[in-house]
């Protein structure tokens, strides 16, 4: 029981302490605040609502070697759970060709152990982990990033 006690003060000590620091991120107002402690105001997030708009296009170039393709379309109601994944209603290897979609990479049917297994694997499943749809946004930050020429 004195250990428990003991266990339980120090937790509540040491949370206490982790937590502190981020006091001083808030906003002078009360409000919310970056990181850096600047404010963010209430147009930030009517900004942010353009995000969430996919562009309905061609996919848009890779930034790096690598990058998982964007999606080129919106996903709103493209439920994703463990017994149901609806992008593989077109992009499964029996259905890209008919629906006119990108077929789902064969790395994706590769197992932790790198064997092939006849169904995606677990890990590649929950696409929108990796996907996310194209939008039209700008740089949060000026930069000097060049995407790579040979980038696939």
């Amino acid at each position: 029981m004195k250990s428990r006690l003991l266990t339980t003060a120090a937790t509540a000590v040491l949370t206490g302490l982790l937590l502190s620091p981020c006091a001083s991120f808030a906003a002078d107002d009360g409000g919310l605040a970056t990181l850096r402690g600047a404010p963010i105001s209430a147009n930030a997030s009517a900004a942010g609502d353009a995000l969430k708009k996919a562009i309905e296009s061609a996919p848009l170039d890779r930034d790096f070697t690598q990058q998982p393709p964007l999606v080129s379309h919106a996903i709103d109601n493209y439920p994703i759970t463990m017994k149901f994944n609806k992008c593989l209603d077109c992009h499964s290897w029996e259905n890209y060709r008919k629906e006119k979609a990108t077929k789902v990479s064969q790395t994706h049917f590769q197992g932790l152990d790198g064997k092939e297994l006849p169904n995606v694997s677990p890990r590649r499943y929950f696409c929108v982990q990796c996907h996310v749809p194209q939008v039209d946004a700008k740089p949060l930050i000026a930069n000097t990033y060049q995407r790579p020429t040979n980038a696939r």
